[in-house]
């Protein structure tokens, strides 16, 4: 009966990684066609990817509710534990990407039926390569459970740091050159911050990663720092 117990338990654990991993592809596939969309002012392509974000959605709420059917029916401890908890931290991180993409698309709506300039096209299509490429590895780290790939991440992520300011800057130059309107440089601003912040979750990602394989967290660092000050006062 155990034994039976712990082979549903697997199961159901592997459904879930399943899951996350097909959510994040998802994702990562949806980076370089909403960018091409973006820079074709493809309407068409843009509407596809705002309405596939319901099943994105669906996926996700699907994926919580058995996290938390895990949780309840088979209470699981340590390890187990944490897989189940990091899953659902994932989730909400793949999820909020895709949300980004969405917001993307709908950007290139605001934006039609104005041309981005090519040297601020040529920095949007290396963010985009820089955030899929980020989403990818944090999703490699998650299927192989690679604590080290997964810290990495954080540093891999200063490179579209870098790009979003570069790219901004040269947003801001072409409108100062009246080669954009104020209304298309501040949506390419929003642009560039919404692939920045699809990094960011790619880093959030590694961290839960790094949880699920050994119990650090980011919180657990900030309290015992918090604890150290309290015992030096």
């Amino acid at each position: 009966m155990q034994e039976q117990l712990r082979s549903t338990f697997d199961e159901e654990l592997e459904t879930i990684k399943t899951g996350i991993l097909e959510m994040s592809k998802i994702v990562e596939e949806t980076i370089p066609i909403g960018t091409q969309a973006l820079l074709e002012g493809d309407l068409t392509v843009a509407q596809k990817i705002i309405e596939n974000d319901d099943k994105l959605d669906a996926l996700s709420i699907s994926l919580e509710e058995m996290c938390y059917h895990v949780l309840t029916l088979q209470q699981p401890l340590a390890g187990d534990l944490r897989s189940v908890m990091g899953a659902l931290w994932l989730n909400s991180e793949i999820e909020r990407s895709g949300d980004l993409m969405c917001n993307i698309a709908k950007a290139t709506r605001r934006i039609f039926p104005e041309k981005i300039p090519n040297a601020v096209a040529s920095l949007l299509t290396q963010m985009s390569a820089e955030a899929q490429r980020l989403i990818a590895l944090s999703a490699e780290a998650y299927l192989k459970g690679d604590a080290g790939l997964a810290v990495a991440l954080d540093d891999i992520d200063d490179r579209l740091d870098d790009l979003n300011i570069e790219t901004v800057e040269a947003i801001f130059e072409t409108h100062n050159q009246e080669q954009l309107t104020l209304h298309v440089a501040v949506q390419l601003a929003l642009i560039c911050r919404y692939y920045e912040r699809i990094g960011d979750h790619a880093v959030n990602i590694g961290e839960r990663i790094r949880y699920i394989v050994d119990g650090w967290s980011p919180e657990r660092t900030g309290a015992a720092r918090l604890t150290q000050r309290g015992e030096k006062e």
